[in-house]
């Protein structure tokens, strides 16, 4: 992979990361949130170490963004039906209806996106989600084994 194929990716994270935040910011949220909902939405409630990774926070940060969305009635607590010891984070019933709209707000972004990729949107997704999962998985080279 080349240098200016690695400086694209990061300038096409960046452009996507600013229309998505710009649009929800417009609908009264913001990324981080639409994240943690959109996450909970799909598979219900999760542990904190799942909702912190799938948002790409860090743990003490995810905790707090928990916090504020607890305080706002758009997520809850709950104890882990079968481990006592673990909380789940659910989306309550007011956080799914801010999840809609919020999903409303970045509707537009996604079909600048599609038109932008066209017919290789798919494509793209499979490309993306290998190489983010390569990523995590494979270690950094030693450049002193080289």
């Amino acid at each position: 992979m080349s240098d200016e194929t690695l400086r694209l990716l990061s300038m096409a994270e960046r452009a996507a990361t600013q229309r998505l935040d710009d649009a929800l910011r417009s609908a009264g949220a913001d990324l981080d949130q639409w994240r943690v909902l959109s996450l909970l939405a799909d598979r219900g409630g999760c542990p904190m170490n799942v909702v912190a990774e799938h948002a790409l926070m860090l743990a003490p940060k995810c905790s707090k963004l928990v916090d504020r969305m607890v305080s706002a009635n758009l997520v809850l607590r709950r104890p882990d039906e079968h481990d006592r010891r673990r909380v789940l984070i659910f989306a309550s019933a007011r956080g799914r209806a801010a999840l809609a709209r919020w999903d409303a707000a970045v509707a537009g972004v996604r079909e600048r996106f599609t038109e932008i990729v066209g017919p290789d949107v798919a494509v793209l997704d499979e490309l993306l989600r290998r190489l983010a999962t390569g990523m995590e998985r494979s270690p950094e080279p030693d450049p002193a084994a080289g």
